[in-house]
């Protein structure tokens, strides 16, 4: 019985409601394990606000239109507020794993700030346990590179991780949070530092040390987290490259993927259908118990297509996708895509000789082109195409590393485009279509499967304010900082 009803699972490949949970039956495995799957609607939208603090005109956005969002730790009265005005939004505190911080903001004078960018505080740690600032060859302590004043910890020593635990889960408790975003769970420490750790012999070891310390602070924060009926969602970095490791790593309440749909600047192809990532992230999309919270960076049309055109053939019950337009996501963004109306699918992703995935929705259509060369596909007949407006007939050429998002006629969908006005700091932009995110409930314990990642988009987060660092495109770990 129990293989039957992961492959209902399998086969459902659910998507986020636009409503309540009790509206629209959400998947609960502990109310009723033999319920019917939930439906498979397109992606849900969340926000990943670490940038500046949110107002109150992003604040209303945000309850109207996300399922989850990321908040720093100063912002209390944000996630108060948020709670007010929508219950059911999940609202998560961003926290560090692997290192403190002592910009302005993360320390005040010559003390920690009492709300924290990380788990233990630069001079409490510096006071009681100097010892946990991770030292290079030469005893000199890791600070990472182009990331002043964050300072590398020993993220395998068993009392670090102990202490950051304990003291993130009472402040989680405390202040009311539905659970933690831990960022920073690398494989490489590389991308910030070319230092290899004391004891490594060569930055290969130094990198194992580091990884498998993380995949034990993993276990101890998650449990304790998860007892406590909160969520811990780690942001994973280059899970392509460790079979498995995504899969280990979403297995409390999900992961997050800061990386999606990036393309790879040499042969043009996705690095997200890469290694091992796509399997374990489809089968944690599929089984429908955690969140995969993705992020593509849409500095143009292309990205955002690709992105939420890939995060749609996922399309599990906790599939939530954000196109963040500014590198600190200062602002909560919405595409038009997610205004697409694209309803429910009615199958799972499809992966064709070409290497293009495809997969229709009651209300349109997307494909998928991962590989580096033009293919031709055909679509179903009868829709149009999202960006042009124009029908789609017959064969379509699908470039290398591209998406296409066809839609039902306005004349022939189900509902009456409208006006999704994107609060922004400088003003509103407005896009069109009919909004289909809403917010949903998510068991507050749940087990694990699946899934991969990439590189860090490191931002320091504002309320703890610290200088943001000009990102790179290169490929290297999953962050936010």
């Amino acid at each position: 019985m129990g293989l039957l009803c992961a492959a209902g699972l399998l086969l459902a490949a659910a998507g986020c409601t636009v409503v309540t949970a009790a509206e629209q039956g959400r998947y609960n495995p502990t109310a009723q394990p033999l319920a019917p799957p939930p439906r498979a609607l397109a992606p849900c939208a969340w926000w990943y606000g670490i940038g500046e603090p949110p107002t109150q005109v992003e604040l209303k956005f945000a309850a109207q239109h996300y399922d989850v969002v990321v908040l720093n730790a100063t912002e209390t009265s944000a996630l108060r507020r948020l709670k007010r005005l929508n219950p059911d939004v999940k609202v998560l505190v961003y926290k560090d794993f692997s290192s403190v911080r002592n910009y302005p903001g993360a320390v005040i004078g010559d003390s920690d700030a009492p709300f924290l960018p990380s788990g233990i505080g630069y001079f409490a740690a510096q006071r009681d346990h100097p010892h946990w600032f991770a030292v290079d060859s030469a005893d000199q302590r890791i600070e990472w590179k182009s990331y002043p004043k964050h300072w590398q910890m020993t993220v395998w020593d068993q009392d670090y991780q102990k202490a950051w635990t304990e003291a993130v889960t009472a402040e989680v408790v405390r202040e009311g949070w539905d659970g933690v975003l831990a960022d920073n769970d690398f494989s490489t420490l590389s991308h910030y530092s070319t230092a290899v750790i004391k004891g490594a012999e060569d930055a290969a070891e130094s990198d194992r040390i580091i990884r498998e310390g993380l995949d034990a602070f993993l276990g101890t924060a998650g449990d304790s987290l998860q007892k406590a009926g909160k969520m811990l969602v780690p942001n994973v970095s280059e899970s392509h490259l460790t079979p498995g490791r995504w899969a280990a790593h979403s297995r409390y309440h999900g992961a997050m993927e800061e990386n999606f749909g990036l393309r790879d600047s040499g042969t043009g192809e996705l690095l997200t259908f890469k290694g091992n990532e796509w399997k374990e992230l489809r089968a944690q999309a599929a089984l429908g118990e955690t969140w995969l919270l993705l992020i593509t960076h849409t500095r143009t049309e292309r990205e955002e297509r690709v992105g939420y055109a890939t995060a749609a053939l996922l399309a599990g019950p906790y599939t939530c996708w954000s196109g963040a337009r500014t590198e600190d996501y200062r602002d909560p963004d919405w595409s038009q895509y997610q205004d697409a109306d694209l309803g429910e699918a009615v199958e799972t992703a499809n992966r064709h000789p070409s290497g293009v995935w495809d997969r229709r929705f009651t209300g349109g259509y997307v494909a998928v082109n991962p590989t580096g060369q033009k293919v031709v596909i055909t679509p179903p007949a009868g829709l149009v195409d999202l960006d042009t407006g124009k029908a789609v007939t017959g064969e379509v050429e699908l470039a290398g590393g591209d998406a296409l998002v066809l839609v039902v006629p306005p004349n022939q969908g189900t509902s009456t485009p409208q006006t999704t006005a994107v609060p922004t700091t400088t003003g509103t932009t407005s896009t069109t279509g009919t909004s289909t995110t809403g917010t949903s409930t998510m068991p507050e314990t749940t087990p694990g499967t699946t899934p991969g990642t990439t590189p860090p988009t490191e931002v320091t987060p504002t309320g703890t304010t610290g200088p943001v660092p000009t990102t790179s495109v290169e490929v290297g770990i999953g962050a936010g900082s």
